[in-house]
């Protein structure tokens, strides 16, 4: 289902992959992000085509910022690539975003969400994400590598 609302700063919000610029996305991601550096365009491509991935268009300029949710839209999800470009910072992008998504009719009724974040708890804390419970349950394969060249 295709959603879209206008911010009060004049931004719209999409989930319409038609408007979705993933060149400017994989270069936010691969090149201004501290948690995928070096991501491969192709595996970009990838991630975003089985996301829920939706942007903030500014009217003259654009896409302004980017959010994707890993999901089965059914159960579970977890919100990645959570991106403002640095032009549009400190406009209430990242809160319109975060509006977005609580709203979403594709994410409700979850029995979880998840994120992972190195700087921004509190503006996820506002919208109801807290510290992972039963964290001593949980398990990964973890490569923070996999993006090198070379290898």
């Amino acid at each position: 289902m295709l959603t879209e609302i206008r911010t009060a700063a004049g931004h719209t919000i999409s989930d319409d992959p038609a408007r979705f610029d993933l060149p400017l996305a994989h270069r936010w991601i691969s090149e201004q992000s501290y948690w995928g550096k070096g991501i491969p365009y192709l595996t970009f491509a990838t991630a975003v085509r089985n996301s829920l991935t939706f942007a903030a268009y500014d009217p003259y300029d654009g896409m302004a910022a980017m959010a994707r949710v890993v999901t089965d839209r059914a159960t579970f999800g977890w919100l990645c690539d959570v991106f403002v470009d640095e032009a549009h910072r400190r406009q209430g992008l990242g809160k319109a975003l975060m509006g977005y998504f609580k709203a979403h009719p594709d994410l409700q009724g979850f029995r979880r969400m998840h994120l992972a974040t190195a700087d921004a708890h509190d503006l996820y804390r506002q919208f109801g994400f807290t510290d992972l419970t039963g964290a001593d349950r949980w398990m990964e394969i973890r490569d923070p590598d996999v993006y090198a060249w070379g290898r």
